[in-house]
Formats: C-alpha cells, structure tokens, sequence
C-alpha cells in the first residue's frame, strides 16, 4: 500500500507537467489490477488522463470500483469515454452504463455505434439481481450445419470480440439454443464433420430472468466456463462467464456474513465507508435487540424472590444464558449455509428437527456433566441438578430455535442469513432465563 501511495504521487506529478511518457514507463511493467489500485490513489482529473493513453485501459478500468468508475467517466471527454466504452465487455459496458445519470447517458449514447447502443439499452433493462442483468452478449455461435473447418475459421473472426470461445454455442435461424461445442472438441475432430454430429445438445441453461444467485449456482454445481442464458422462447440472449459467476458467489457470501453479524448490506470497502453509512448499517438491529433483551431483565424481575434466596444463582446465570445462544449460533450457522447452498429445503426440517434435538441433547448432557460438578463445590446437590438441569434445557432449546428460525424466516419470504448471531442470542437468552429460573424456583427454597 505505501508502494501504491508513493507511485501514485510520482504519477500525478508527472501527470500535471504533462510528462505522459513518464508515468507510462512507470506502470507498464504493472499487471492491471495493481495499475488499478494506483489510479484510485490519484485524483479522477489527473487519472483519466494517464488513463486515456494506456493500451489496456478498459481492462484496468474494469478493476475500478463502481464510485471511481463513475468519478472518472464525469471527467473523461465526449469522444475518450466513446472509445473507452466502445472497448470494455458488453456486461460492463452496461454495469457503467446504469451508473451515469440522464444527462450523460443522453451525451454518451450518439457518440456509439447503433448496434452498440441496442444492446446495451437492453442488457440494462434486465432487473438488477437477475440472469440478464448479469450475462454479456459477447459470445461466439456457429451453425449446426457448418463443417470443423468452416466453425474454426468463424471463430477466428468472432475471437476478438468474444469473451470467451472455449465453448462456442450451436443455433438455429430464431436463435433458439441447439447445443454447445468446446474449442477442444472442434480441435481434436476431423475438418470435415459437421458441428451437428460432435456437439452436446443436453445443455444445461438458465432463464434471463432467473435470480443471479442460481445463476452462480449453476455454474458452480456443473463446474462451467460459462452459462447461456435464454429468453421464454428458448432462444440465446448471451451468457454467463465463470468469473461473473464467482464474482456473485463472493457478493453473496459477504452479504450473508454481515446479515449474520446483524448489520445491512454495504457496497465498497469496508475502509472507504463514511462514518454516517456504518453507523445507519448497524444500529437497526442493535436498537432492536435493546428491546429484545428486555424480556432476559424481565424474567428475572419475575424471579426476584428467588434470587434472592439463593445468591449463587447469579454466578450461573451467565454462563447457562451463553451456552444456550452458543449453542442456537452454531446451529443457526448450519442451517443458513446449507440454506443457502440448496443442501436443504424446506420439506428436510422435520427430519432435521428429530437428529438436531438428538445431537441438542449430547451436548447438553455433556456440559451438563461439566457444570453439575462446580454447581457441587459452590453450592450443593440440589443446586448441582437445578444447574444440569437448566443446562440440558437451554442447549436443547438453543439448539432447535436456532435450527428452525433460518427455515421460519425462509418461509415467509425472508433471507435465512437475517437469524443473525445477535439475533439467536437475544431470543436464547431470553429462553435461558426464563428456564433457568424455573426449574431453580421448583427445586430451591424461598
């Protein structure tokens, strides 16, 4: 980082006495990515320009994060953000698209080439979330009746503006999605075989309008390259890239962990979020689970009397409440995860409910064990059951509320991963109280 923070320093100044020559020489040995993490150290009037020179500059721009993207693009001139757009893949070509406001998109939109505006009018009409929205048009097809020769010399052409042509995929005159060849397959076959005889006409696809989320999915369960998408009528309307998908897959998972630390969704580095946006993120659900807590303080109101004839209750009380929540939290993790993978759907949580209160009771027999004997040394026999009583209890109740929330939650429409940590543990230490105190005041006296 402070490598980065000197280059960029050495770039802007030579930037601002027009020495373009310099600052090239500086990052051309650089790969984009990191050219990338040193133009987001610079200021956007100055970085466009060593940008707008660079031979790989829509490769490096698509490294930028979505706000610099966007800083740039309103510093760019007319013509240079043409040529820059006219460069990048048609998915990101629309992703940049859908950043600019009206009047940029109005200044943009004549300055490209017709076929160039059609198709990013419609990939940024697709909702955001969906196949659509997340494929390229950037694919390469052949013709079922073509011969080997005939399909190689078509992707020698079509090769530089594909994305990808290790799959290259068979259609008819509506476009309607016949099957898919690899470049190894046409390789490897004889020049004269038609495309019809060695391709693979079971191809597995998804709707333009299915979830993102399955989309990446799909591309992981069947370990593809890529993913044609089609319209109702079967017919393509581009693809889904491995690394697109990927890309999902980690957006997903980030926001799953933090809906299990109970904060919302971010966009962007966690170290370039203002204070105003963490804050607003997280206090929802701590403000929340204030009020949830209250239910803990008033189970022990409820129990006062108790309480207070046996003071060594109180030593127990939180380590009986934090078994209980440990115990929900691990669950309500499995559970989440499997959720979101598709191990499990809705109709496995009966059978799942029997063996996860099976494995409750282990553990809670097992801790119960642990605490009966310090229950013996700080008190006596009767506190020693009381403690691995309300022990089996909790861990037992824990376990199953934090194994059915995630499928509750699912139910009714929500994201499992909102059966956060804070979450299951308030709801468990309010149940653990409640228990604990319950089964104390049957078998102690007042």
């Amino acid at each position: 980082m402070m490598h980065n923070k000197a280059l960029a320093l050495t770039l802007s100044n030579a930037i601002e006495q027009q020495q373009f020559d310099k600052a090239i020489k500086q990052v051309q040995a650089l790969r984009p990515i990191d050219i990338a993490d040193v133009l987001a150290l610079i200021e956007p009037a100055f970085a466009w320009q060593l940008l707008e020179r660079l031979p790989n500059r829509s490769t490096i721009f698509s490294y930028l994060e979505a706000d610099i993207q966007l800083a740039l693009a309103e510093e760019f001139p007319q013509d240079s953000l043409a040529r820059l757009v006219g460069e990048m893949p048609a998915d990101e070509r629309a992703d940049l698209y859908k950043y600019l406001n009206q009047g940029q998109r109005d200044a943009l939109l004549p300055v490209l080439a017709q076929a160039m505006r059609e198709d990013i009018r419609r990939l940024s009409s697709y909702h955001e979330g969906t196949a659509g929205a997340l494929m390229t048009t950037d694919y390469a097809t052949l013709g079922a009746q073509m011969n080997v020769a005939e399909a190689l010399a078509s992707l020698r052409r079509e090769a530089p503006d594909a994305e990808t042509i290790y799959h290259a995929y068979v259609i008819d005159e509506q476009r309607k999605l016949l099957g898919v060849v690899s470049l190894r397959g046409l390789i490897l076959a004889a020049p004269e075989r038609l495309i019809s005889d060695i391709m693979v006409s079971s191809v597995v696809s998804c709707n333009v309008n299915e979830d993102q989320e399955d989309v990446a999915k799909t591309v992981a369960r069947y370990d593809l390259i890529s993913l044609p998408i089609i319209d109702d009528s079967g017919a393509l309307v581009g693809i889904v890239t491995h690394d697109d998908a990927m890309d999902v897959a980690s957006d997903e998972a980030t926001d799953d962990f933090h809906k299990s630390g109970g904060v919302s969704t971010m966009v962007g580095r966690l170290k370039d979020v203002s204070i105003g946006v963490l804050y607003r993120k997280r206090v929802f659900w701590l403000v929340f689970l204030v009020f949830g807590n209250l239910f803990s303080g008033l189970g022990i109101s409820h129990f006062e009397d108790v309480i207070a004839a046996n003071l060594v209750l109180v030593f127990f009380l939180p380590l009986l409440v934090d078994s209980g929540g440990n115990a929900g939290s691990q669950s309500a993790t499995l559970m989440v995860r499997a959720l979101a993978t598709g191990d499990v759907v809705m109709r496995d949580w009966f059978s799942l409910l029997g063996r996860e209160a099976l494995v409750a009771l282990l553990l809670g027999g097992t801790m119960a064990v642990a605490i009966s004997i310090i229950g013996y040394i700080r008190g006596d026999e009767v506190v020693s059951l009381v403690l691995a009583l309300s022990m089996m209890s909790v861990v037992m109740i824990g376990c199953v509320i934090g194994m059915s929330l995630p499928f509750v939650l699912n139910k009714i429409g929500f994201d499992p991963a909102t059966a956060s940590a804070p979450l299951i543990t308030s709801v468990c230490d309010a149940s653990g109280v409640l228990i604990y105190l319950f089964i104390a005041s049957k078998f102690l006296t007042i």
